[in-house]
């Protein structure tokens, strides 16, 4: 994997969660989902904890060598922002960035409860919108945001055998 870019901009990260609609999301790809992961962190020596919800039940969780309980706590911070704005962690903050503030700043939100840092990503499925997130915690902010995008893209490939959305509709 190549280093991801620190900021992508606005533009780029609704792109990738236009892209990344799916056409269903079930218990069985949240398993394949996370699995994915899993054995991306593993190859990558990534010390990570992963996590899956659909709506508020949670369908996968796993912490790797060199997670720690403050990453679950990150998890659910992040997790917090997909589920109020129904958009990714990252392209929360990137937002408030790019009006030259931070989220911390203007949200008015407590910062306990919420973070705007890359790492939590809708999983939004086409005709119904945001059903869950997938989240990553344990590397810089970029790079928890690049590897679920690169997870939910192998994902979206594989399960319908293209470079488009997954699945067959439901």
């Amino acid at each position: 994997m190549s280093t991801p870019r620190q900021h992508l901009t606005v533009d780029e990260i609704v792109e990738q969660e236009r892209r990344l609609t799916l056409h269903r999301f079930t218990h069985d790809d949240a398993w394949k989902l996370g699995s994915l992961l899993v054995e991306m962190a593993h190859l990558r020596d990534a010390p990570v904890a992963i996590d899956i919800r659909r709506g508020a039940q949670q369908l996968f969780h796993c912490a790797l060598p060199g997670a720690s309980a403050d990453n679950d706590a990150w998890i659910d911070r992040k997790r917090r922002v997909v589920e109020r704005y129904g958009e990714s962690s990252y392209l929360v903050g990137a937002r408030h960035r790019a009006k030259g503030t931070t989220f911390e700043e203007s949200s008015r939100l407590d910062p306990d409860l919420y973070a705007a840092h890359g790492g939590s990503f809708p999983i939004t499925v086409e005709g119904v919108g945001v059903v869950g997130s997938v989240t990553v915690s344990g590397l810089p902010q970029a790079e928890d945001h690049a590897m679920v995008v690169e997870a939910l893209e192998r994902f979206a490939a594989h399960a319908d055998g293209s470079s488009g959305t997954a699945g067959p509709p439901s």
